[in-house]
């Protein structure tokens, strides 16, 4: 005799039947999932989840619209995806990010949910899919491979206008700064060599040109995503779904997200390439690139306390070290750096992913999924940080600068046009052998009248 156990339901699929916990919102699909692809231990992104309600939400109006559905079945779907839209039932996306099948078990773990959430909205139970479907009627008239790519540009759109944002606050930020260190001249370095004299100021608005160019970049890039497959179904002929759906589920699903979104003029290609989401990534990449290289020279400027350049001070954030009192690291760009590394990382898994799709469709897409909304996250987190925990509490130290630069060679690149390359350069390593400055040479052996070297020498 076999006694029921309350607390599971027993479900059905062409596979045979699966346990799956009684009060689940998912159901045997997301089950199976759970049994195979548990391997990276972290969820599909919130971001990604939010997008697909919005993809089911425009396709049950769409059917409603069209007749293709009952206005109850319709609506109670409708009724679920503004619940997951509102942030709640998050534990019923249970899928792991990285799996196989193209995502298909992410786009039956929404499924599932927002049948099991709509069965409860008509006075059923969860698994009562007699009264709404996952296939019939929540995927009606779709494919994994419409939905999901729809979905992730969706997704990636939203994230690309706030990075956008957040980098023209940096650029600003630094652009404050590059105002405000405009009168401290200080040593310019090449190679990690002395150079020549500039500005601190000219230095941070370097910096400000580089973020405003990955501004407008990233915020150009938005147009490549507006164009999507939904409609396509599996394989982008449109197989499966009605030719007045195809067309009218993309100008609801651009209502209800704000967003300029535009029917793909050839379904196939973006359902079979992912080259756009590499092009994303890239400029991604040269992002986190300039993030990187600004990181680093921030830490160099402020290196220290005594034994370093100690140009410009971070502000302290923490303590640095367990052993070694008194020490204050520069947590912040190092915190940067690291996201930026992790961003660059992810463009080559992102590059290899599209790279290996195969005819009619890209097995992969949940790495490329994957990867690019954490970039899009971590720029954006990283961006905000930076600026409001680093750049903006930035100070300068003028002393240090002028300390450096006097005691560099810089001062010979202005001697050049008065006493001829060798002679500068004479002076050079000559001021380097006896620790002495480059104006207290050319006073000392009378080379210029002190009122002509006051004119040229940046600094005294």
């Amino acid at each position: 005799m076999t006694i029921h156990d309350p607390s599971i339901r027993m479900e059905q699929d062409t596979l045979g039947s699966r346990q799956v916990p009684v009060e689940a919102l998912y159901g045997i699909h997301t089950q199976r999932a759970l049994e195979n692809f548990g391997v990276s231990g972290c969820c599909v992104r919130p971001p990604l989840i939010r997008a697909f309600a919005l993809v089911k939400k425009a396709c049950s109006l769409t059917h409603k619209e069209l007749g293709a559905l009952p206005d109850e079945i319709a609506d109670a779907i409708v009724a679920a995806c503004d619940e997951v839209l509102a942030g709640r039932h998050a534990a019923a996306f249970v899928t792991d990010a990285l799996q196989g099948g193209a995502g298909t078990s992410t786009n039956m773990n929404v499924n599932e949910a927002l049948a099991n959430l709509a069965i409860l909205k008509l006075g059923g139970k969860p698994g009562d899919y007699a009264r709404v479907s996952p296939l019939d009627h929540v995927n009606r008239g779709q494919s994994t491979n419409d939905v999901y790519p729809s979905a992730l540009r969706i997704a990636a759109i939203y994230l690309v206008r706030e990075l956008s944002d957040a980098l023209a606050e940096l650029q600003e930020s630094l652009q404050k700064k590059e105002q405000a260190f405009a009168d401290i001249p200080k040593l310019g370095r090449t190679q990690l060599m002395d150079a020549a004299p500039i500005a601190l100021g000219q230095e941070f608005g370097a910096y400000a040109q580089a973020i405003a160019r990955d501004r407008w970049r990233i915020y150009k890039i938005e147009e490549r995503l507006r164009q999507i497959n939904l409609g396509g179904t599996a394989v982008g002929s449109g197989a499966a779904a009605d030719r007045r759906y195809a067309f009218r589920v993309v100008e609801v699903l651009r209502d209800i997200t704000g967003l300029g979104l535009a029917r793909a003029e050839y379904p196939m290609d973006l359902t079979q390439n992912n080259d756009v989401f590499v092009e994303v990534s890239g400029l991604l990449k040269a992002c986190a690139v300039n993030l990187l290289k600004i990181s680093g020279d921030l830490r160099l400027m402020n290196s220290g306390p005594r034994g370093g350049f100690g140009e410009i001070r971070i502000e302290a954030r923490q303590v640095g070290s367990s052993i070694m009192p008194g020490k204050v690291n520069p947590v912040i760009p190092e915190c940067v750096s690291q996201c930026a590394m992790r961003v660059i990382a992810n463009d080559t898994a992102i590059t290899i992913a599209a790279a290996s799709g195969q005819l009619e469709l890209n097995a992969f897409l949940p790495l490329i999924a994957d990867s690019l909304l954490d970039s899009l996250s971590l720029l954006r987190n990283a961006v905000r940080l930076f600026r409001e925990a680093c750049i903006a509490t930035i100070e300068a130290d003028p002393a240090a600068c002028a300390r450096h630069l006097d005691l560099s060679t810089a001062p010979a690149l202005f001697l050049v046009p008065l006493l001829g390359y060798d002679a500068a350069a004479a002076l050079a390593k000559e001021a380097i052998e006896t620790h002495r400055t480059i104006r207290q040479l050319v006073l000392e052996k009378k080379l210029l009248p002190p009122e002509t070297l006051d004119r040229i020498l940046p600094a005294k």
